[in-house]
């Protein structure tokens, strides 16, 4: 508040006046006064904002890793300075091993879980069930390794059909994987208005890239508990599908070869071939088809 009582000052209120609202003492104004802050200060303070902000945006970043996104916003410094910065402040990677204590827990929820009942013995459990598209959508992350790494898959399904409605592929597990992943379905969907996007606690999902990205798109956010695979069930028996069919096959050279196979895969056998009891034995293009007909001739 320096700068404003300053500001204040030469516009002629006294610095007395503007230090008892601001409930202020007068002294130190006046030794920032004398010494205000030096460049090397004002940049490393820039710099801290860049690291924050980055690990705000992905908690399981080192900071090895939030120096890139430092650098994507301007801040570029060496490992040394970042690490200084980082360690003074206790910026540390969720996954890193803890010092003492027990460690790290996933964040708290930033929505409500909507797809939670309570049946008639006060059990809660999950029910996913749509009437229509878009109505609920069910996301999550997988990952597998190649010979170069590891290779990440977010990918959203509609539970009306089963198909997957928006997917992402990337080497890197950020927080622009769920939004990119998000903004495709968007994309191939149109109208999405009010859809609930059910996920687990994940620190992607929980962002503020991916919650601006649903407040955009009015879309409803809903997240499960912790540790509760069942929460999101429907989207885990998807990637069950997926490690089966595709992922343990055979040992990946390239994370070129397997985003191939899993976009294969996707498009071609899950989407088209391959039928599923709980859609009367029709494949999801299927049975969106058909149904889609038959509302438009209700209409």
């Amino acid at each position: 508040m320096y700068p404003l009582v300053r500001e204040l000052a030469a516009d002629g209120v006294p610095v007395t006046v503007t230090c008892r609202v601001l409930k202020i003492a007068r002294q130190p104004y006046y030794r920032w006064l004398a010494s205000p802050v030096t460049d090397a200060e004002l940049v490393e303070a820039y710099r801290a904002n860049a690291l924050f902000d980055a690990h705000g945006e992905d908690p399981e970043f080192g900071y090895r890793f939030l120096i890139d996104e430092a650098a994507e916003a301007g801040e570029a410094m060496c490992e040394r300075t970042a690490w200084r910065i980082c360690s003074t402040n206790g910026w540390w990677s969720a996954f890193g091993k803890p010092k003492k204590g027990r460690a790290g827990r996933p964040g708290p929820p930033v929505h409500d879980d909507l797809c939670a009942v309570v049946d008639e013995h006060g059990v809660t459990r999950h029910a996913f069930t749509a009437e229509e598209p878009n109505q609920l959508w069910v996301g999550d992350i997988t990952e597998h390794w190649t010979r170069e790494g590891k290779l990440y898959l977010c990918a959203f399904k509609d539970v009306y059909s089963n198909k997957i409605v928006g997917y992402s592929i990337d080497s890197r597990m950020k927080s622009r994987l769920a939004v990119a992943a998000l903004n495709n379905a968007v994309a191939r969907r149109g109208e999405v208005a009010g859809c609930v996007v059910h996920t687990d606690r994940g620190s992607q999902f929980r962002s503020r890239k991916f919650v601006h990205a649903l407040n955009h798109h009015a879309m409803v956010g809903s997240m499960g508990r912790v540790g509760a695979a069942g929460d999101n069930a429907a989207m885990e028996s998807f990637f069950a599908l997926l490690q089966k069919n595709v992922l343990d096959r055979q040992t990946w050279a390239t994370r070129e070869d397997l985003r191939i196979a899993i976009v294969t895969w996707i498009e071609r056998t899950y989407h088209r071939r391959r039928r599923q009891p709980g859609l009367g034995r029709l494949t999801p293009v299927e049975y969106e088809t058909i149904m889609t007909t038959k509302a438009v001739q209700a209409a």
